[in-house]
């Protein structure tokens, strides 16, 4: 096949070839030469095979990988698109070759080629993970180092293995599977269970495993130039190498520049064809559902109780996980009508222990492309030959999951603004919590028509919020992200792409304003009373009040332009759920439901002080009135520089775990034993830390004293305060399947979970932010060439190449790089 590759000066690939199956090829090998590991990580993630060169941390995952079907679905749905899309198939098939390609070289050793990284272990029963016959050990080969070009294979003993067809679908699916957050249903079972159903609200949020994403656009009459502008950053755990590459696709058909997912070809999330440019959020909708099963073992095997009263025959076969360093792990994989069983079996979980009153638990989890043999493939060439609005209208009619709310807009003054995605249409109460599985009136019947939306003044905002998507949802992300963009875009009559990078940068705090309601209420010394309680003033809705500059938000910004601001302005991925996973267990709370020392990452964490010491009750030292008044004339901004941010964070970090640890809370500390993958969903200090708004400001929260709690915060921090700012502990934390051999210093950050700038700690957890911006982008209708983009590190993923981490600085500071389209202005690499 022919093409070439070209480079911008930040190594981003520009490919060029002579039709788009050669230019799937070239994606494919330059995607291997510049992430081998990277895709290889992917590939054994999604077969449930990574265990076998990370070792036990990488267990969990696997076990659900197998016990979803995860790979067995792909190649379920690989047969479903060659019979239906032959074209789409035969592309995807050229970019699977363009990646054995790829890896063939990085694999090469001095002696010549090394095997693959694959081989085979014995199982019982039919089907696996990667082979209808037998399930893959991923076992990592022998022989002497790997390419320079990747050399995390050297460091695991791992060489790398072969590509099938269907190895993108797996993938795609792989890194997908938890964005609809299903396990947030196991999370409201365990909290009716203990606290009752009212307090399943008091915790709905944009929890601890949620993607998300802002984005807006602007129509042409809003602009500059008099054509649309689109732009945004998808908010995900943060790896290294990154979950999105830049890229530029050109053959005779099309001429596409935008951010592809590793290991899938095109170009899915956010494109520019020149005439016609799209970009997608999370749209928070609820596609998953949860069955609790009941099973019983027979002389033949396994059967379920059905809707219908009769006992149903369920597949069942078993799997050996390869375990580096250990013993392999033999996995029981049980599919009943409803879908594959992710949690228990026929003996209930692994203790073998019952609920009281309830048969052993058995979770089975039904996903769409698992019932449809559809992951939406269809839709990613007709993306890229999209000229018009219209065109991804079409195309995105064809689009599985995740379900997005897509924005586009094109040259000729089009926009479009709707769902894509497909949602069963079934009961409410699938939606809310796990259904029994031998009760009529849980079954899937057919699908929701995508919502569709419009403009607002010649705007579109969308940042996970409750909107065009809210019918097919439960939980939304809060509304401040979008409310702060639509309040700065209203600020200005006319933009243009350049001005873009301004909201994408803003650290202003809305969610505060419950925190600082309280914190004006406590006595003390009073010095600034006036000016404080003028801070946190509220108007009749419970909201803030307008600000000065008429906007409608409290404490706002300067205008962007101007100089007084405060300080410089400086969507879960599958592997990262992992790490958060990790992050949650270190949550974990002591014998006394107290949390555990340093548990704040600052390495320390006083005990909280029982509600009837001093510290709970009474006036105010000194030392925390001060504070107490500094935080309330604070400007609400979330800046790296500033030390009275770190003061906040403190502050609030306190009060949740004070909350997460006080007795009405007790009966949840302890979460369910399900699989570890869950913990992340079901952990309280997490959960209290994103709910904290909701839970400072409901009317009643089971008797517990929440002044008395704030107040025993404050004097905490004040006795001990943070001794630098914000970013001196609110750092980048990405995630890598290897330790680097150097640690790196990673940088602070500006931003917080509910900022624009959605940098995200764990409020009472750690202030180390694992999810941000995994891209930023602005599409300019007028001039292709006028748009910018950049991520998180670089564009390559080889560590000690000079792209890797290259556009970091542009990432820290808000700046973009330009989309350069001249090939004149581009380096030549080599012909493919």
């Amino acid at each position: 096949m022919g093409g070439e590759i070209f480079r911008d000066p930040w190594g981003v690939p520009h490919l060029r070839a002579g039709s788009a199956n050669e230019l799937a090829y070239a994606q494919g090998r330059v995607t291997a030469l510049d992430r081998a590991w990277q895709l290889e990580v992917e590939r054994h993630r999604a077969q449930g095979t990574s265990a076998s060169f990370l070792g036990p941390e990488a267990l969990p995952w696997d076990r659900f990988a197998r016990r979803a079907r995860l790979a067995d679905t792909a190649r379920h749905c690989w047969t479903e698109l060659q019979r239906t899309d032959p074209e789409t198939a035969e592309w995807v098939r050229a970019y699977v070759s363009g990646v054995n390609e790829g890896l063939a070289s990085a694999g090469e050793t001095d002696s010549g080629p090394a095997p693959a990284s694959d081989g085979s272990s014995a199982v019982s029963g039919t089907g696996s993970a990667d082979h209808p016959a037998g399930a893959p050990a991923g076992q990592a080969g022998s022989g002497g180092p790997v390419s320079e070009a990747a050399p995390e294979f050297a460091r695991a003993g791992l060489r790398p293995g072969r590509w099938e067809p269907w190895t993108p679908l797996a993938v795609w699916l792989s890194t997908h599977i938890l964005f609809a957050g299903f396990p947030a249903k196991l999370w409201r079972a365990h909290v009716t269970a203990h606290l009752g159903a009212d307090a399943v609200g008091l915790f709905a949020s944009d929890g601890p495993g949620t993607a998300g994403s802002n984005g807006w656009m602007v129509a042409g009459g809003r602009t500059t130039t008099g054509h649309a502008v689109i732009a945004g950053d998808p908010h995900r755990f943060i790896e290294d190498p990154g979950v999105y590459q830049q890229i530029r696709l050109s053959c005779p058909e099309f001429d596409v520049v935008g951010l592809a997912v590793p290991g899938v070809p095109g170009i899915a999330h956010f494109g520019h064809t020149g005439t016609v440019a799209w970009a997608i959020t999370n749209a928070m909708a609820d596609y998953q559902d949860l069955y609790r099963e009941r099973l019983r073992r027979t002389g033949a095997g396994v059967e379920a109780l059905g809707p219908d009263g009769t006992w149903h025959r369920a597949a069942r076969h078993t799997e050996t996980v390869e375990v580096a360093g250990e013993e392999p792990v033999e996995v029981e994989v049980i599919e009943t009508d409803r879908g594959p069983v992710v949690i228990g079996g026929p003996e209930g979980l692994d203790d073998g222990v019952p609920e009281p009153g309830e048969p052993p638990l058995a979770v089975a989890l039904r996903y769409p492309p698992r019932v449809t043999g559809d992951l939406g493939f269809g839709a990613l060439l007709p993306l890229l030959r999209a000229r018009r609005t219209a065109d991804v209208d079409r195309a995105v009619d064809l689009w599985a999951e995740p379900v997005n709310v897509v924005m586009a807009a094109d040259t000729e003054g089009g926009t479009l603004h709707r769902v894509a995605g497909r949602v069963p249409v079934r009961s409410e109460a699938n939606g809310t919590r796990l259904v029994p599985a031998w009760e009529p009136g849980h079954e899937w019947r057919g699908w929701h028509e995508p919502p569709r939306a419009g403009l607002t003044d010649g705007v579109a905002v969308m940042a996970n919020q409750r909107g065009p998507a809210t019918p097919l949802g439960v939980e939304f992300a809060p509304p401040h992200r979008a409310d702060r963009i639509t309040a700065l875009l209203a600020r200005q009559t006319r933009w243009s792409a350049a001005d873009m990078s301004a909201i994408h940068m803003d650290t202003h705090l809305a969610s505060a304003t419950p925190l600082l309601n309280l914190l004006a209420t406590l006595d003390g010394p009073t010095p600034n009373a006036p000016a404080a309680a003028a801070a946190v003033a509220v108007d009749g809705s419970g909201g803030p009040v307008a600000g000065s500059d008429g906007s409608g938000v409290s404490a706002p910004a300067a205008p962007l332009d101007d100089s007084a601001s405060s300080g410089p302005s400086a969507d879960l991925s599958a592997p990262a759920l992992a790490a958060a996973a990790a992050a949650a267990a270190a949550a974990a709370v002591d014998g006394s439901g107290g949390p555990v020392a340093g548990s704040d990452g600052s390495g320390v964490s006083a005990p909280a002080a029982p509600l009837g010491d001093p510290a709970t009750s009474g006036p105010l030292s000194t030392p925390a009135a001060t504070l107490r008044d500094r935080l309330l004339q604070w400007d609400r901004r979330m800046d790296a520089d500033s030390a009275d941010a770190a003061l906040f964070a403190a502050v609030r970090g306190a009060v949740v775990r004070r909350l997460a640890a006080h007795p009405a809370f007790a009966a949840a500390a302890t979460p369910p034993p399900y699989p570890e993958v869950f913990r992340p969903w079901l952990a309280l200090v997490p959960r209290v830390g994103h709910a904290l708004e909701h839970l400072l400001s409901a009317e009643e929260l089971f008797g517990v004293d929440r002044p008395a709690v704030v107040r025993a915060a404050l004097e905490e921090v004040a006795a001990r305060p943070p001794a630098g700012t914000w970013g001196d502990t609110h750092r980048l934390a990405p995630w890598r399947a290897l330790p680097p051999t150097t640690p790196y210093d990673e940088p602070g950050l500006s931003g917080d979970h509910d900022c624009v700038l959605c940098t995200s700690p764990v409020p009472g957890l750690t202030d180390l932010a694992a999810r941000g911006p995994a891209a930023r982008y602005v599409w300019d209708l007028a001039d292709r060439e006028n748009s910018r983009w950049v991520v998180p590190l670089g564009a390559s993923g080889v560590p000690g190449s000079p792209h890797h981490r290259d556009q970091q600085p542009l990432w820290l500071a808000g700046d973009l790089a330009p989309v350069l389209t001249d090939w004149a202005q581009l380096k030549k690499e080599t012909d493919v």
